[in-house]
């Protein structure tokens, strides 16, 4: 394809890992994903920082999505510069110096009937 699709920020209002799981792990480790999906030719560097209640900001995280690919990051899974805290409502802003798309996934495995949630992250217009 090539060509990028998507927007250069995007915006998700809903957080939260759960503190606990049921099931076999990783499969079923309740988690938080930003799916990542590059088009474009070109590796696309992205900066996740997240948005506390009661708290200053977490991040930049820093990660890399290549050149014609997706990447499924999982939020409980960030380590640098601070892990993300379980049982901890955030929001997040995902910046990318190319166009991107995002979409936000939840698996809440707190009981053995599992919750997932699914939903396109809100693409910032550039003004």
């Amino acid at each position: 394809m090539g060509r990028a699709l998507g927007s250069r920020i995007w915006a998700i209002a809903e957080g939260y890992i759960p503190g606990w799981s049921t099931g076999p792990e990783p499969e079923f480790t309740s988690h938080e994903t930003a799916c990542l999906l590059n088009t474009s030719d070109e590796d696309a560097r992205v900066r996740i920082t997240l948005y506390f209640i009661d708290r200053e900001p977490a991040g930049p995280y820093e990660i890399d999505v290549p050149a014609r690919r997706t990447r499924h990051l999982r939020f409980n899974e960030l380590e640098d510069p601070e892990p993300v805290p379980p049982g901890t409502d955030y929001a997040s802003v995902i910046e990318s110096d190319i166009p991107i798309v995002v979409q936000h996934t939840r698996l809440d495995s707190r009981q053995s009937e599992n919750a997932l949630l699914s939903t396109m992250a809100y693409p910032v217009p550039e003004t």
